[in-house]
């Protein structure tokens, strides 16, 4: 059985997700491949300022470091209950995610995302992923490169080679559960 939530199997799978080597990080890191090979292994534990630099490095928000909480054995890298998903972080004002996923190893992650009444994200996104949103409910309105769309709950969408953005003028949030490879968080 698969028992995971360490930072170093979270370190581990966010630089395999980027294409990564130890010695690549390392040196964007300004430390020794050792260094980091310890952490990656759960012997040693990074400071919070290595943390940032770590989170930076990645393009994450620092909470995806934090938040895994305990759960029986048997349900450790299996079953994630809807009390216990980790907060990845707001990184648009109004956007609130979590993860569904029991943690970084896979070549995708589950992302839970609620859309706050009034939020948007005005500067488009583009990143080197497949991703498909299913709406649970509410509406959002996105743009997918400069196409305009309002999805709500029941439709699903798909981002892939395009740079996107969203807006929720509604007066309910909006609430979507996302597919993404690889993994970004």
């Amino acid at each position: 059985m698969m028992n995971s939530n360490s930072l170093g199997e979270d370190l581990r799978a966010l630089r395999g997700a980027r294409k990564m080597t130890l010695e690549d990080l390392a040196q964007k890191l300004g430390r020794s491949v050792g260094w980091l090979s310890q952490i990656e292994r759960d012997i040693s534990t990074p400071r919070l300022s290595d943390l940032r630099q770590i989170a930076d490095v990645f393009n994450v928000p620092l909470s995806i470091f934090f938040g895994s909480t305990e759960a029986p054995d048997e349900e450790k890298g299996r079953i994630v209950r809807s009390t216990a998903r980790r907060v990845i972080g707001e990184r648009d004002a109004g956007l609130v995610e979590t993860l569904v996923s029991p943690d970084l190893t896979d070549s995708f992650e589950m992302i839970h995302s609620t859309f706050q009444p009034g939020s948007r994200r005005s500067k488009p996104i583009s990143r080197a992923t497949q991703e498909v949103a299913y709406m649970i409910s509410g509406k959002l309105d996105i743009w997918l490169n400069e196409d305009e769309f309002t999805v709500e709950a029941g439709d699903s969408f798909r981002i892939r080679n395009a740079s996107y953005r969203w807006a929720n003028p509604y007066s309910e949030p909006a609430v979507a559960v996302w597919v993404i490879s690889p993994p970004v968080y």
